[in-house]
């Protein structure tokens, strides 16, 4: 190892855990605290031990039911706005229906009582053609 770039190893270097627990390793820093150890995690231990993480699965449930709130609350605003323009349409309709019959009674009132008799049209004679001679 080349000199003066490493930093300094301390061979006897104490660990000290949230839980109380301390144990002794080699490292560059002179003291070291942790929350958690082996003794106190719960993957070693096999116990449910929670440090400072109490309320997150609550705050998450939380957030997601308020989620699915927001959305059912579009949804059915989506839905009355879709109802409301359909009633819409159909006044629409309703209204216009009176005013078609209008216009169909007064075409009927300016076309004349009884129509001329056209003359018939002249029809020309067919060229036969002479092909086949």
């Amino acid at each position: 190892m080349k000199k003066e770039i490493h930093p300094t190893y301390y061979k006897n270097v104490t660990v000290k855990c949230a839980c109380g627990n301390s144990f002794v390793i080699g490292s560059t820093q002179e003291e070291i605290k942790v929350e958690v150890c082996s003794a106190c995690h719960p993957f070693f231990t096999g116990k449910q031990h929670l440090i400072d993480s109490a309320g997150r699965v609550d705050k998450f449930r939380a957030r997601a039911d308020k989620a699915k709130q927001i959305a059912e609350e579009k949804k059915v605003v989506a839905k009355a706005k879709k109802e409301e323009e359909i009633k819409v349409k159909k006044t629409a309709k309703k209204a216009a229906a009176p005013k078609k019959e209008a216009v169909v009674k007064e075409v009927k009132a300016k076309k004349p009582a009884a129509k001329k008799a056209s003359k018939p049209k002249k029809t020309t004679a067919k060229k036969v053609s002479k092909k086949g001679k």
